[in-house]
């Protein structure tokens, strides 16, 4: 199983250790890439700090993070896992899985990045800020600029399993399972379902659908379920407690749609 995460806009500061190694991180077919984004972004925030602000879309409040990208390389380094931080992260919160777990989501989870394109949790990253809507001066959309590496590193990370795909769509338009691939695909929609004059209306709420696909990935992990295609993984979700709607896609070669509906926000 592979599991493909939004990373957060928030994250950790940056560790005292060693700073990223390019060709220590995970899926090296993606390393090229990686140089030419993080050349851009270090060249970018060392110069005029209102154009880096403009491009990276960064209130005056956030002026800090433009000196932070400048020094990225030189900056210390910590395991993706603990750099991630928000909604998503806070319900799946890695650090209090056993150690079992712990290798469960080393070897399933995948982080999408505007910066390094995707990372396991385990590869060490320094604190950023560049999100997949930026537009690069020299690179351009970097949406777009990822699609062609990841086209090249991610069907071989995908395996012959299920992928898990709870992206946003920022994150999902730089790689989009085809063929084959996409027929083990599933996506996630979480709905929340309330009755007003005894009618029931549904609705997509931000923060409790992070909130609740860090949970289903904690479930999965913690449990040691493995689904191994979208039919597997409807009924494991089930038994885990959780209330899914699902219908296999009408055509060949499409991935499949699943809404967990929820009544309460928390």
């Amino acid at each position: 199983m592979l599991v493909l995460l939004p990373p957060s806009e928030g994250k950790a500061s940056s560790g005292r250790g060693a700073p990223v190694k390019l060709e220590s991180l995970s899926l090296p077919a993606l390393t090229a890439a990686r140089e030419a984004v993080l050349d851009e972004l270090v060249r970018l925030c060392a110069g005029d700090e209102g154009t880096a602000r403009a491009v990276l879309g960064l209130s005056e409040g956030l002026r800090g993070e433009v000196a932070k990208n400048a020094g990225l390389r030189t900056a210390g380094a910590r395991p993706a896992g603990e750099i991630y931080t928000g909604v998503l992260y806070d319900a799946l919160d890695l650090a209090s899985l056993d150690a079992a777990a712990k290798r469960r989501a080393a070897a399933s989870l995948l982080v999408f990045s505007g910066l390094w394109g995707a990372v396991r949790v385990t590869d060490r990253i320094p604190s950023y800020r560049c999100s997949m809507g930026v537009k690069l001066p020299g690179l351009g959309a970097l949406g777009a600029y990822w699609r062609t590496p990841m086209a090249a590193a991610l069907p071989e990370a995908a395996g012959d399993g299920l992928v898990l795909d709870l992206r946003s769509a920022a994150y999902a338009a730089a790689w989009k399972p085809k063929g084959e691939p996409a027929e083990r695909t599933a996506t996630v929609r979480v709905l929340h379902a309330q009755v007003v004059d005894g009618v029931e209306k549904r609705s997509v709420v931000s923060h409790f659908n992070k909130a609740t696909k860090g949970r289903i990935v904690r479930s999965l992990l913690a449990e040691g379920v493995a689904p191994k295609d979208p039919a597997e993984l409807v009924e494991a979700l089930r038994d885990l407690g959780y209330t899914v709607e699902a219908e296999a896609p009408a055509k060949a070669g499409k991935a499949w749609s699943l809404d967990v509906v929820v009544s309460e926000i928390h």
